[in-house]
């Protein structure tokens, strides 16, 4: 076997193209230098290239340039230099010279004995909190994506094909075909929030943290949280973990597999599991409140009905507040109003779209990465799945959540001044055959989403000049 004088592992959060765009960057920057490197990938596809624990110990230095968790922990008592993978790509030659002339700092995995002190470097903003949480979302985001496009194209296909009363055994346009992929791509939706939170905990607190962020996830989906209460789920279980691998700590050597099959598991679905179920009390009032709330302006002015909706459905994207229009608007739908659905159906598809527009419009101002998840995202907006957006948002959502928000009410707004009718409650662009007023309510969205494309174009070539200035 080969010894290698630098390894590293590379991960982006959708795995598609930084991923491997780092690999490729490293590898040449090493080669460049005659100096002989490994590079493990953490794609969409898994792991890849794995590193063996002879290569790591083999390693002069260890470099990780990701944005999601890389199983760092098997560094431990190893010179790390830890960046983004965004770094990776455009300063792999400095990476490398970095590497070879002793910088980075010894990792202090978990449970490590390790005393050695860290080695000063450039690279310690990777230590704050604030990217901490990023990558830790992010790990939830990445893996949760997949369960999110194959359920939702599946249910929109269904009812695209079938009809929108096709699932329906008391229906005329029941088909057991149609059913059936509603159902699955139901099934394959409903896991979206205990994924997101099962692998936020995993990368918090390792494989200890997936049983107890999973638990807490189902929860929080059973008691009507959603999104955000996946999102806690998640936090709240990893940092549980930790806690009690604090707590258990002094217990001897000897307990250790006691601990990962036992204590662990029990106590942290225990903790975990009980606080889900006492906050989704609280949650689901509040969430039944803004139902209601949203309800009382059924027939209002629909400039203002346009503005709630459009703000509420692209606040948080598949949580508590997005889920109330939405839930009402259902609602609102069994009882034959298919007006109000229509707005929230155009809002819920805007977000994803504006993405798309930002990055076909100020493409090279975004990386490589978010120019095909924009591109995926036509895709997804047009078939209804608002969680397209997330991964944009929760890079900077200070800036890109109202942008949002403005784009989805200027597609709500125009939706309700046309009276346009939707009778089916999910689909997107594939339920326009049952649609009354169809180009009406396409051309609502686009105007929305081209708006909202350019006004979060224009952030994101704000950042870039910004970044490229220093």
């Amino acid at each position: 076997m080969e010894k290698y004088k630098i390894v590293a592992a590379t991960g982006c959060p959708t795995g598609i193209a930084h991923t491997y765009m780092a690999q490729e960057a490293l590898e040449q920057a090493a080669n460049a230098k005659g100096v002989s490197i490994k590079v493990e990938t953490h794609g969409q596809v898994g792991i890849e290239n794995e590193l063996s624990e002879k290569e790591i110990a083999e390693a002069e230095a260890i470099i990780i340039a990701s944005d999601k968790d890389v199983q760092a922990e098997r560094f431990a008592g190893k010179r790390v230099i830890d960046v983004s993978v965004g770094k990776g790509i455009k300063e792999a030659d400095k990476l490398i010279e970095d590497a070879l002339s002793g910088k980075g700092k010894i990792y202090k995995g978990e449970n490590s004995e390790s005393k050695v002190e860290p080695i000063q470097d450039d690279h310690d903003d990777r230590t704050s909190l604030g990217h901490n949480i990023y990558k830790h979302l992010m790990n939830g985001v990445s893996h949760m994506l997949p369960f999110v496009v194959a359920g939702g194209v599946l249910v929109a296909i269904s009812f695209a094909v079938w009809g929108v009363f096709s699932f329906d055994p008391e229906h005329a346009q029941y088909n057991p075909m149609a059913a059936m992929l509603k159902d699955i791509g139901g099934t394959a939706m409903g896991l979206m929030v205990p994924i997101l939170a099962a692998f936020i905990a995993e990368s918090i607190a390792k494989r200890s943290g997936l049983v107890a962020g999973f638990v807490g996830g189902v929860v929080a989906n059973n008691g009507g949280t959603g999104f955000l209460g996946g999102i806690l789920a998640g936090f709240l279980a990893g940092y549980v973990i930790l806690l009690l691998q604090k707590v258990f700590q002094k217990l001897p050597k000897s307990l250790d597999g006691l601990k990962a099959i036992f204590l662990y598991p029990v106590f942290g679905v225990a903790i975990v599991g009980i606080s889900m179920s006492l906050l989704s009390g609280p949650m689901n009032a509040i969430n039944q409140g803004m139902m209601d709330f949203l309800a009382s302006f059924e027939n209002s002015n629909p400039l203002l009905l346009g503005i709630i909706v459009g703000c509420m459905s692209a606040f948080d994207m598949g949580g508590p507040v997005n889920k109330a229009a939405y839930v009402t608007g259902t609602a609102l739908l069994a009882q034959g109003n298919a007006t109000f659905m229509a707005g929230v159906s155009a809002a819920c598809i805007a977000p994803p779209l504006i993405t798309g527009f930002a990055t076909l419009f100020f493409g090279k101002y975004f990386s490589r990465n978010d120019r095909n998840a924009g591109l995926v995202n036509f895709i997804l907006g047009s078939t209804h799945i608002t969680e397209g957006a997330i991964p944009f948002a929760a890079k900077d959502p200070l800036r890109v959540l109202p942008t949002m928000m403005l784009g989805s009410s200027i597609a709500a707004v125009m939706t309700y001044l046309f009276k346009v009718k939707v009778p089916a409650p999910h689909g997107g662009f594939l339920v326009l055959p049952v649609v009354e007023g169809k180009i009406q309510w396409v051309l609502a969205i686009l105007i929305g989403s081209i708006i909202g494309g350019i006004i979060l174009g224009f952030i994101q070539k704000n950042q870039f000049q910004k970044d490229n200035a220093k």
